[in-house]
C-alpha cells in the first residue's frame, strides 16, 4: 500500500479475487475514498469548533463576527459529510443488488439522489 491510503476491514485487500465475494473493487474503492474525505471534513470540522470556542471565549468583536462564517463553513462541511453518507449508503444498496444478482439472497433499490432525504428544523434555528 501506498503511504496514507487505508483499507477497509473485512472487504479484503486489492483485486484479482482476493476482496470478499461478490465485492467489486471499484466499490471499495469508491468507499475508501469517500471514508477518506469524510475523516479530513471531520478533521477539519474539529479545528473550526475549537477555534468557534476561542473566538468565544475571547469576546473580542472582532473574533466573535468572525465566528459567523466559521458556523456557515462548519454547516456546509457538515452537510458535505451528509451527502458523502448519503452517496455511500446508496453505492452500498447498488453493490449488495449487484451481489444479490450474482446469487445473493437480498437486492435493494437505489433511491434518486436526495430522495428520502429531510431536514428536520428545530424551531431553535
Amino acid at each position: 500500500m501506498e503511504g496514507g491510503e487505508t483499507t477497509l476491514s473485512g472487504f479484503g485487500g486489492g483485486g484479482g479475487g482476493a476482496g470478499a465475494p461478490g465485492v467489486d473493487t471499484k466499490v471499495l474503492h469508491a468507499f475508501q475514498t469517500s471514508f477518506v474525505q469524510v475523516q479530513t471534513l471531520l478533521d477539519q470540522n474539529r479545528l473550526l469548533i475549537n477555534e468557534i470556542n476561542h473566538n468565544h471565549e475571547s469576546k473580542v468583536p472582532g473574533d466573535l463576527s468572525r465566528n459567523v462564517g466559521l458556523i456557515r463553513e462548519l454547516n456546509n462541511n457538515i452537510r458535505r459529510v451528509v451527502d458523502l453518507y448519503a452517496d455511500l449508503s446508496s453505492l452500498f444498496a447498488a453493490s449488495d443488488g449487484r451481489a444479490a444478482s450474482e446469487g445473493g439472497s437480498v437486492g435493494t433499490v437505489r433511491q434518486a439522489a436526495g430522495a428520502g432525504h429531510k431536514r428536520i428544523r428545530s424551531g431553535l434555528d
